[in-house]
């Protein structure tokens, strides 16, 4: 009987050993499952990658608007990398400003045209009385040049009807045929000093008459250009007035200057290290990039000269190691009137300082995006690709890179008419951050009756 308890008495306590221990174990597990899940409910959501390695972020219409989001479709093209070089808008020498000489002594008696005021050419710009008795003496000399000249064949008149009738020898009419030839020689001289003097060929004809010239209009230069502006004639631009009204002025002392800035020069500054390279450029009619200091707002048209390089300077500055080379730029105008007068606005003047870039290598099949499409992490670059009001976030090769452009590597990972993200990247990165941090999957669409399912 003792052994019959003590075996039953046994059994009941390693039953109730194991029941304590399946419990203990049961407990602990629920135990972990909980601090799991508070421990992972902490941390931030993994990234939800899709297959080819894209991760998306879901964007609304509205945040769109607000972040000012453009999307253009993509493709592939040519690309020449570039370097950047400083340069400022300069006059063209000998064509964009010109200087009015007075052509005489004299006296300012009337200014007919003030800075800013636009003047065709040949038109009126200083009246000057003339005070040069060297213009007077010539003007007397030619006056009775031609005068001895008429008299002389007046004589020959005479003369040749006496020698008709044998009462005058031959040798008679010869002799004043070279007389009226040298008097000739004398009236074609002081002619071409009259000219010379400014003095038109209509005023000289007069002078030949005895109305001698007392006062003289110096006018704007002529042009055999064509006609550049909207009234259908070129005109010039008084840039500065050197005299004023009583004042005497010598001859071959500038009166005023005129502009012309429908053709200026941009100066670039490259340093001898890239004098290889500009070189290259000039020789093979490499396009340029310019980039101005100040954006026109779109109050012009589009810049559409292909610009290149004209020349490239032969001297180095000594100082700054630096050589200049020169680019022909084509400018734009606008006209407004101010009392009844044409008023020019240029858009480019000289003194404006620009950016230009010069290529130096040429980059095939590529993609180009402005610099803002482009998000970095670390040594890693991404783009993002609309997808809806989804924007799969893409690795991408970075090729090259300057201040405004970035070069993207044709490998694959972007492919043409992709819709991609022109600006708003780093913006872009920010919202996946967010939307990752928040436990929600960032590809979840949310339906209008409250139901949920990841992007396809």
């Amino acid at each position: 009987m003792n052994l019959r308890k003590l075996a039953i008495n046994c059994f009941f306590a390693v039953a109730a050993i194991g029941l304590a221990v399946i419990l203990g174990r049961q407990v602990y597990e629920q135990w972990q499952a909980g601090r799991g899940a508070s421990s992972s409910a902490s941390e931030p959501a993994k990234p939800v990658a899709q297959q080819d390695g894209t991760t998306p972020v879901r964007v609304s219409l509205e945040a769109r608007k607000n972040m000012g989001l453009v999307t253009e479709a993509i493709r592939p093209r040519d690309y020449f990398r570039t370097i950047e070089v400083p340069g400022v808008i300069t006059d063209r020498p000998g064509v964009s400003d010109r200087g009015v000489a007075a052509p005489v002594t004299g006296i300012v008696t009337q200014i007919h045209a003030y800075p800013g005021n636009t003047v065709p050419p040949n038109a009126p710009l200083v009246t000057l009385r003339l005070v040069s008795e060297t213009l007077h003496a010539s003007q007397l000399e030619f006056f009775k040049a031609t005068k001895e000249v008429a008299i002389a064949q007046q004589q020959k008149q005479r003369l040749e009807g006496l020698a008709v009738s044998g009462g005058v020898p031959g040798a008679r009419i010869i002799e004043v045929d070279n007389q009226i030839q040298r008097m000739g020689v004398n009236v074609q001289a002081y002619r071409q000093d009259l000219l010379a003097r400014g003095l038109s060929p209509d005023r000289i004809e007069a002078v030949a008459r005895g109305e001698f010239v007392t006062e003289i209009t110096v006018r704007a230069p002529g042009s055999s250009e064509p006609a550049a502006d909207e009234s259908g004639s070129w005109s010039y631009e008084v840039q500065s007035l050197k005299v004023g009204l009583g004042q005497q002025v010598a001859a071959g002392e500038i009166l005023c200057n005129l502009a012309d800035h429908r053709r200026l020069l941009v100066e670039g500054v490259g340093f001898k290290k890239d004098m290889a390279l500009i070189r290259r450029a000039a020789i093979d009619r490499f396009p340029i990039e310019i980039s101005f200091e100040v954006s026109d707002r779109g109050e012009w048209p589009p810049l559409s000269q292909a610009l290149s390089i004209e020349h490239v300077a032969n001297i180095v500055d000594v100082d700054r190691r630096t050589f200049s080379f020169y680019i022909p730029l084509e400018n734009q105008c606008q006209t407004y009137v101010r009392d009844g007068k044409p008023r020019f606005l240029w858009r480019f003047r000289p003194g404006d300082r620009v950016r230009l870039f010069i290529p130096v290598e040429e980059m095939k099949d590529v993609f180009v995006l402005p610099q803002a499409a482009v998000v970095r992490e670390g040594p890693d670059a991404f783009v993002f690709r609309q997808n809806g009001d989804l924007f799969d976030r893409i690795p991408v090769h970075v090729l090259h890179e300057d201040t405004t452009s970035i070069v993207i590597a044709n490998d694959g990972r972007l492919r043409k008419r992709f819709f991609i993200a022109q600006n708003a990247a780093a913006t872009l990165n920010r919202v996946l951050k967010a939307q990752l941090a928040s436990g929600l999957p960032t590809n979840l669409h949310v339906h209008a009756d409250g139901t949920t399912h990841e992007a396809h």
